[in-house]
């Protein structure tokens, strides 16, 4: 009995690198679109397959992934992905995860900002005609994996074989396989109350110790930490993940340090829980302390099709 074929995703499991930029692009109205897009979905390929052979080290990738609106203003497959939608804004007692626009996200990465660069400069050309950009984020390696803040990020990000579980939809949604659901935010720190914080109070703030990484036990760790209320389990009691990419931007002298949040998940229920944990609290009230020293700027949910999908709109990129 032959096996059945997998479907070949983006990049999406690739391991972190340490150079980054994120872009999110929104069609102007009354443009024609689709042949920008068709353009867009062999420029991809190209570009993965470019600097794969011209710079193999530097583990480049560019993963495209598609808005709601931007998935019926394009005509695409319908029924459109099963938890695919509009996010909404999601409101807890003090803090509030903020919902705003996207029809294009795109994550670029490399070890040499130059590939990132010359990524995004040939996606702008096919874009600019079209699309405004709205976010153009430059992400770094901050010391080993290390936020702004100064804890290390993505501890608990899957590993091995379980970052295509976690990340790629699978049999759930058979049209969409190999996909995954893309949800980032923006957040901005507030360094100059989190830096009055003793280490030890940091450290109840994130729920692990800031040099090692290690987790506190439970019955040290504050309920109301992120570590606490950013883990999920489902009705079996077997941990959900969400495959992680954040990285850390900024301005040191204008004091806008932050970290973008970039999750990649093959349901956007289980982000949408691991949100409601933070932003409600559990119970109501108890949200998340990292709230009070990072704050969301955006917040949009996209689909990432897989290589196969992108492949059946591709055109020309030289026409």
């Amino acid at each position: 009995m032959s096996k059945a074929i997998q479907p070949e995703s983006q990049n999406i499991t690739d391991i972190t690198n340490n150079n980054t930029i994120f872009v999110v692009w929104k069609f102007k109205e009354d443009m024609p679109v689709k042949p920008a897009f068709e353009k867009l979905c062999g420029l991809v390929a190209n570009l993965n397959h470019s600097f794969t052979i011209r710079v193999p080290d530097a583990r480049a990738s560019c993963i495209m992934a598609i808005g709601y609106e931007a998935w019926i203003k394009l005509s695409l497959p319908l029924p459109v992905p099963k938890e695919l939608k509009n996010f909404e804004p999601l409101a807890g007692s003090k803090h509030t995860a903020v919902a705003t626009p996207g029809d294009l996200h795109f994550h670029l990465r490399s070890t040499d900002m130059s590939v990132c660069f010359d990524m995004l400069t040939a996606i702008t050309e096919v874009l600019y005609p079209v699309a405004d950009c709205l976010e153009e984020i430059h992400g770094f390696r901050y010391w080993d994996g290390r936020s702004i803040l100064g804890f290390v990020d993505g501890t608990e990000n899957p590993i091995g074989e379980d970052r295509q579980l976690f990340a790629l939809v699978g049999d759930e949604d058979p049209l969409y396989k190999g996909g995954s659901y893309l949800f980032v935010q923006k957040y901005l720190h507030n360094m100059r109350g989190w830096t009055k914080l003793s280490t030890e109070e940091q450290e109840k703030v994130i729920g692990r110790y800031k040099l090692s990484d290690i987790e506190m036990p439970d019955d040290i760790k504050p309920n109301n930490s992120h570590s606490a209320l950013a883990s999920l389990d489902d009705d079996q009691g077997n941990e959900l993940k969400i495959l992680r990419d954040n990285m850390p931007f900024g301005n040191p002298a204008k004091n806008e340090v932050g970290t973008y949040f970039i999750a990649y998940a093959n349901t956007f229920s289980t982000t949408y829980k691991m949100l409601e944990r933070m932003f409600i609290g559990v119970p109501a009230g108890n949200y998340d302390r990292i709230l009070d020293f990072s704050t969301a700027h955006t917040g949009s949910l996209f689909f990432a099709p897989s290589m196969d999908m992108l492949d059946q709109y591709t055109a020309d990129v030289t026409s």
